[in-house]
């Protein structure tokens, strides 16, 4: 094992001297340099293209950035996740995501155990649920059919459960109708509710502890209104909720038979779960064998990773780049930008993925660490963006890497729209790249004084990636892309990407603060002068 501090490591410090030698090149003379870079710069594996050479690198900036992972070894780590070792170290805990889609004859052991027959006995069992539900065999209290699905969920609980509703839209089940309810916030369950009928309604109630605050206070609500909505009756909550969790002790409490409760195991993180039982709002949507497909995606991109060398590796060399940009050149943001309506959810999904992963300042030592982790990924469909935020990418004055997601066929054909939208994914980032020189604004014939303004200095990097069509399995493979792209800047940061301790201490002072927002009788408040005058101010005004 490497324990030579990341900034001393000769990788890193070759880096940083390549750095300063090409931090001034532009990309247009990288291109003039090499006429094959756009064939070069690009690998296609998994059904997916990935076009880098739009990337501020050379082939030395490759070479040190591949010794940089060998030296990280990185290699190790794969095969330490994969395993099943417990590379969670905060929380003791094995890292295996990859093992909710792995084929069924696969073994992968955890304390000894092939845990891959227990995942194929909940998505069996999942699957018979999802076709009864579909089928109109399951019934609601009054006889009636359940026309209405309602996820209750937060965080990995619901931001994967919502993006692959959205992205999957075209294959869903139409006379279902979809809601997610994640907000503590009663708008948030009130509006998603408002039109629905409760004798028609399914509440999914995802929490794994069956403890969590939002999930569960919405959960009461759910179950609060459902009651109303039927007359009361407490035997009506056994055919209207079903739950995702290991708390059967909590789930039967709650009034949910324990045979329609869907269990995963502690070595799945919230935000690594949408294919796991998680997925069960997915499932009904887009039915057992829809989601299979979504599974065989993951573990294409899962083998792809485990099995290619780096500089054919998608998450690898997606991961490198980010490191670049990240430490190198001091990019603070990364934008996702897809060129797809239905992906419309998958920036947000991916801003958990990645900033909860890798917003970490401690190495696995417990050492703060002396340079940058964790950028901040954000981002919109395209071409709405164009019309938003890429003014400043193109003009401003940070830097900012781009993932570009385009597919060759549109799901929903219609007249010139896709030859259109694609032609704007080229654009830009050819137009990042490349820019327009004030010689070139000079000659369309604009006026002296307007010329810096039209001025792109472009030299803004981008990657493009091009799939055939948005189907369950390419969907699977895209998010598992990013997974592992998020594990490879974790293992060269040196942090645990598994845990998610930052979360933890809101919520434990939000848990000292609700009774003393509540109480009928003035508390005795011992927080900072300014939460305290916070919680008198809404005493006053509720």
């Amino acid at each position: 094992m490497n324990t030579t501090p990341l900034t001393r490591q000769p990788a890193w410090q070759k880096l940083a001297d390549h750095h300063r030698e090409i931090k001034g090149r532009h990309l247009r003379d990288l291109f003039a340099e090499d006429p094959e870079r756009g064939e070069r710069f690009a690998v296609e594996a998994a059904g997916l293209y990935l076009d880098y050479s739009k990337n501020r690198v050379t082939d030395e900036t490759l070479k040190l950035l591949f010794q940089l992972a060998s030296d990280c070894d990185l290699s190790g780590h794969i095969k330490a996740m994969f395993g099943g070792e417990k590379i969670n170290i905060t929380e003791n805990r094995a890292v295996l995501h990859v093992a909710l889609r792995a084929n069924r004859d696969d073994t992968i052991l955890v304390d000894g155990k092939n845990v891959v027959p227990g995942v194929h006995a909940v998505l069996d069992k999942m699957g018979a649920f999802c076709d009864r539900v579909r089928s109109g065999d399951w019934k609601g209290f009054t006889g009636k059919r359940i026309r209405n699905v309602v996820n209750v969920g937060i965080g990995g609980s619901d931001l994967g459960p919502v993006m692959a509703y959205e992205a999957l839209r075209h294959y869903t089940q139409r006379d279902l109708t979809f809601r997610f309810v994640s907000n503590v916030d009663g708008i948030d369950f009130v509006e998603a509710t408002l039109d629905l009928d409760p004798a028609e309604t399914l509440f999914i109630i995802s929490s794994k502890t069956f403890t969590t605050l939002e999930t569960m206070t919405n959960a009461q609500s759910a179950r609060a209104w459902l009651l109303k909505g039927l007359s009361g009756d407490q035997a009506a909550i056994a055919k209207h909720f079903v739950a995702v969790s290991t708390n059967a002790e909590k789930v039967k409490a709650f009034g949910i038979d324990a045979d329609n409760m869907f269990e995963f195991s502690d070595w799945v993180g919230g935000r690594y779960s949408m294919d796991s039982a998680i997925g069960l709002s997915t499932m009904l949507a887009v039915g057992p064998d829809g989601f299979r497909e979504m599974l065989a995606g993951f573990h294409e991109m899962d083998e792809h990773f485990r099995t290619a060398p780096p500089d054919r590796n998608l998450p690898v060399i997606m991961g490198l780049l980010s490191i670049w940009y990240n430490d190198f050149f001091g990019a603070q943001t990364v934008a996702v930008l897809p060129y797809e309506q239905y992906l419309k959810r998958f920036p947000a999904y991916l801003q958990q993925l990645t900033m909860e992963s890798n917003g970490k300042h401690v190495t696995l030592d417990g050492k703060h660490v002396d340079y940058q982790t964790g950028p901040i990924y954000w981002g919109e469909p395209g071409t709405n963006g164009q019309h938003s935020f890429y003014q400043l990418i193109h003009q401003g004055t940070r830097l900012i890497p781009c993932d570009f997601i385009a597919f060759a066929h549109a799901l929903t054909p219609l007249g010139r729209h896709h030859d259109i939208l694609i032609a704007n994914v080229l654009a830009q980032s050819e137009a990042l790249a490349f820019g327009k020189t004030a010689e070139e604004v000079k000659a369309e014939g604009t006026k002296d004084d307007l010329v810096p303004h039209r001025v792109f200095e472009g030299n803004r990097p981008s990657n493009v990636l091009f799939a055939d069509r948005l189907t369950p399995g390419t969907l699977g493979k895209l998010v598992a892309l990013y997974e592992h792209s998020v594990f490879t800047q974790g293992v060269i940061w040196n942090i645990d990407s598994f845990d998610q301790w930052g979360v933890e201490l809101g919520k434990v002072l939000a848990q000292r603060i609700i009774p003393e927002l509540e109480d009928k009788a003035e508390p005795e408040l011992k927080h900072d002068s300014s939460t305290d005058a916070l919680i008198r101010r809404y005493r006053k005004n509720r």
